[in-house]
């Protein structure tokens, strides 16, 4: 597999997930692991990066601490409903399929109800950029290793979302970026972007957003993980909200160019033609800075896509992850 991408965990074959079957549990257990030499790291980083770049600010993101996929009972879901389970950390992501597999049986299709179940805490932009986005990403997750078990325990790992979007004429949409974006400027991507803990939190500034005001607003932050995904869509394509479905989870990938950083990928259908996507797109939207053009590729084309094919060396990571979680999970 390509050393940029791994899967962290996928739905089974046309079992992508609804928001239902999503369940959080939010805790100050899932936070990143903290210690002096990083946080003064961390605030050098941020330090420099703010002093080049004032219009920079520092917002809430989600942190994913690990996944569980699991059978449940029939019935509403709970601890002791749960069978047949996989609980995954970030450094697990490699092994999710045979892991997966062995825990279900190795059943392609469930005959009971699938649920996923994320463990998050809270992160932020500057400790990503002072962690995942770091040149000390290594030694930090080697610290982790031997510290904690968990090569990602130091690391900030904000939760990330993508969208597989495809037209009514079955032509799943592509985006260049544009060369002035800090990330895989120039490269294929998805829409995508980030869940924001501050819409569960309305009238809370940012920096006093804490774990303990999200809990008991579990669902409202599961709610914010899909509709964050057609925000994103909306803004990056200029699609209209009303054009498009309701986000099916397909799995979670992992993008190891910024050390294993998690995005969870959706698949979503809009009612418009490729042609009437295209000329949405080109009158501009909220973020069309952030891409230059738009691509279409039929279902075929991305069920061939691999590594071996021209285009895969254009696409960043993020893409190449909703593409392998695509075939795998082929949601329509």
């Amino acid at each position: 597999m390509d050393p940029e991408v791994s899967l962290m965990l996928h739905c089974d074959p046309s079992q992508a997930l609804e928001e239902h079957q999503m369940h959080v549990e939010v805790s100050d257990r899932f936070n990143r692991q903290r210690f002096p030499e990083i946080e003064q790291h961390i605030e050098a980083i941020w330090t420099d990066r703010v002093t080049k770049e004032p219009w920079l600010f520092n917002g809430a993101k989600f942190r994913l601490h690990s996944a569980l996929l699991a059978l449940t009972e029939n019935g509403p879901m709970g601890e002791q409903a749960l069978q047949n389970t996989t609980r995954l950390r970030h450094d697990e992501g490699e092994h999710s399929e045979s892991t997966r597999n062995k825990s279900s049986g190795g059943l392609a299709k469930r005959e009971q109800p699938c649920v996923v179940k994320l463990q998050l805490g809270l992160t932020c932009y500057k400790d990503y950029l002072g962690t995942n986005w770091s040149r000390e990403a290594e030694k930090l997750q080697s610290h982790g290793r031997n510290e904690c078990l968990d090569p990602q325990a130091f690391l900030s790992q904000p939760l990330g979302v993508g969208a597989v979007l495809a037209t009514a004429d079955g032509d799943v949409v592509l985006l260049r970026r544009s060369q002035k974006v800090a990330e895989a400027a120039g490269l294929l991507d998805i829409p995508g972007g980030h869940p924001e803990p501050k819409m569960v939190c309305p009238g809370v500034s940012e920096e006093d957003i804490c774990v303990e005001l999200l809990q008991g607003k579990e669902r409202a932050v599961v709610s914010e993980i899909f509709s964050s995904v057609c925000a994103e869509v909306s803004d990056e394509v200029n699609v209209p909200l009303a054009s498009l479905s309701k986000p099916l989870f397909m799995g979670i990938a992992l993008n190891h160019t910024s050390a294993g950083r998690p995005s969870a990928e959706f698949y979503v259908r809009c009612t418009l033609t490729t042609e009437e996507v295209r000329d949405f797109y080109r009158r501009g939207g909220p973020e069309a800075n952030e891409s230059t053009d738009i691509l279409f590729l039929s279902r075929e084309k991305m069920l061939q896509l691999n590594e071996r094919s021209p285009l895969w060396s254009e696409m960043c990571p993020s893409a190449k992850g909703a593409v392998l979680l695509y075939q795998r999970v082929m949601p329509e």
